[in-house]
Parts: C-alpha cells; sequence; structure tokens
C-alpha cells in the first residue's frame, strides 16, 4: 500500500506485486472524523470505512454493500502489546499484533496467522506491503490494515 503524496483527505493506492494498481481508498476530506471509501479502480465501492467517535479507543467499522461487516478496535489496555481486534459476525475473529508504528505486525484468527504486514522491503517512506494467506478476504484484511494505519498513524505527521 501507498500513500499519497499529494492528495485531498487520507487516500491510498493498493497495488499487487507486479506494481498494478488494484484499489483506491478514498479519504473523506471534509467529514465528522474518519471516513474511508475502499474502491476497485473501476470507482465501485467494496468496503466503507467509519470512525466510531466519543470512543475511549479507536474504533471504526467496516461496512460492505450497507451491511457491517466488522469492527475494528485498538485495544489500549493490553499488558505487553498493543493490539487490534477485527469483529466480524460469527467466530471468524482476527487479531492484529506486533509493531504498529513501523508497519510490523501479523493478523491472526484462532492463532493461525492469516496475513503479514511488513515495511521492511520497501524504501519509500509511507509504503508498506500486505501479504493475504489464500483463501482469506483480501479486501477485509486491507481494509482492516487502513484502520489501524489511521489510528496509529493520524494526518498530523506524528505517531500515535
Amino acid at each position: 500500500m501507498r500513500q499519497k503524496l499529494l492528495s485531498w483527505g487520507d487516500d491510498y493506492v493498493i497495488k499487487d506485486e507486479e506494481g498494478r494498481e488494484l484499489f483506491l481508498v478514498d479519504g473523506k476530506a471534509i467529514s465528522w472524523g474518519g471516513q474511508l471509501s475502499f474502491k476497485d479502480m473501476d470507482g465501485r465501492e467494496l468496503a466503507f470505512i467509519k470512525q466510531k467517535m466519543f470512543k475511549l479507543s479507536p474504533t471504526y467499522e467496516i461496512y460492505r454493500s450497507g451491511t457491517l461487516a466488522a469492527v475494528v478496535k485498538q485495544e489500549l489496555f493490553a499488558l505487553i502489546h498493543h493490539r487490534f481486534t477485527v469483529d466480524v459476525p460469527g467466530p471468524d475473529d482476527l487479531e492484529a499484533k506486533g509493531d504498529f508504528l513501523d508497519h510490523e505486525y501479523v493478523f491472526t484468527r484462532g492463532g493461525r496467522e492469516v496475513a503479514t504486514v511488513s515495511k521492511r522491503w520497501f524504501a519509500l517512506a509511507d509504503t508498506y506491503g500486505v501479504e493475504v494467506a489464500d483463501g482469506e478476504d483480501d479486501v477485509l484484511i486491507l481494509a482492516s490494515a487502513v484502520v489501524v494505519d489511521q489510528a496509529c498513524h493520524r494526518d498530523d505527521g506524528k505517531r500515535h
């Protein structure tokens, strides 16, 4: 994923390993709280991300086709490391653990790794990779990674 250097709002272009643009995450520049539209390159909205205001910890909702698909929440009171939970309907919740400030973390489900986020292979400042395991929901995991980025790297240039 790469955050656009000159954009209005928080915009991301997500490319595959060959550099082909696959998704656009369009930040709503004039909105109350964080709102992002996750689109394919033809402009079709695949997911909508909305920050829940007035919560103790950063909380975001991910909608797909108008239906709540997941609630992503930063767990502030973890003993050793902060973590994020991705609460999806049913028993398939995800958890993200690792170094969020440096984009080095993993998503797990039931103790099994389903995606890896890493900045290690990229020289560009606002670029990091997300490797999603076969059979997993790419859009949900990528949208969740965008939420983690929003919560940990707010647009004021400071790390949180």
